[in-house]
């Protein structure tokens, strides 16, 4: 049984609350289940340099934990005056999944800042800020279309992310905390609407996992994508 008593196929309670920061082009509130992360999605009429007159947009991405949003205060990594691995590795892997499903062309010379914040962990922060920068982003986007910005929708397909692990032998579906810092593999899995993979990351903790867990991992994922896909679609509609 897991400490959460759910099966191994069932979700947290996921909700994406849209519409949580009245300056951002799109905003959304995600949780699943404990773990929130408010993202932001912002529009500016620039680009890097190294973009500037090529005909394209950009869509990047920042990730941070507030000081609170475990169970002991963390420093804020400004006052530390430098990021930490993971959280450099955890907003190029958001940045990397949106630009997956966005055409940069026909976003136009312009740039959306993709920006989440974890307000409460609980596991899985990675996997709901990619679920909830996608909704913020297509609200950012319909934003553009409202005000006649762009004409071509950018974004081709969803993307949403969930974890997946190992716990006590049974492969299960949605880590949190309590299962993630037991588990004896984890994985995280980027998936889009239409199938295709965007990331995969797995990872033996306690031993070596084989390929048919592996392959009920994957299963596992796919399930619990399709939830998040139809929620993100009831969340921007």
């Amino acid at each position: 049984m897991r400490p959460s008593n759910r099966r191994p196929d069932q979700m947290r309670a996921v909700t994406l609350e849209t519409g949580v920061n009245r300056y951002a082009e799109g905003s959304c509130l995600v949780s699943f289940g404990h773990t929130r992360v408010l993202v932001t999605a912002s529009v500016e009429e620039s680009l890097p340099p190294w973009l500037r007159g090529k005909g394209q947009g950009w869509v990047t991405a920042e990730y941070g934990m507030l000081p609170r949003a475990t169970h002991t205060r963390g420093r804020r990594e400004a006052a530390a005056g430098k990021q930490s691995g993971r959280t450099q590795e955890i907003q190029r892997l958001i940045g990397r999944s949106m630009r997956a499903v966005v055409d940069l062309k026909a976003l136009g010379e312009r740039q959306i800042l993709i920006d989440c914040d974890v307000v409460q962990a609980d596991g899985g922060t990675r996997t709901a800020s990619i679920t909830g920068a996608w909704v913020a982003m297509a609200m950012a986007v319909k934003t553009l279309k409202d005000k006649g910005a762009v004409t071509t929708d950018p974004i081709l397909d969803q993307v949403a992310a969930v974890s997946c692990g190992i716990f006590n032998d049974v492969p299960v579906l949605d880590l949190d905390y309590d299962e993630d810092s037991a588990a004896e593999a984890d994985s995280n899995f980027v998936l889009t609407g239409q199938g295709g993979i965007v990331e995969i990351q797995a990872t033996g903790e306690k031993r070596g996992f084989s390929r048919a867990e592996f392959d009920r991992l994957f299963e596992l994922a796919g399930i619990g994508c399709a939830e998040l896909f139809a929620l993100q679609r009831s969340a921007v509609e």
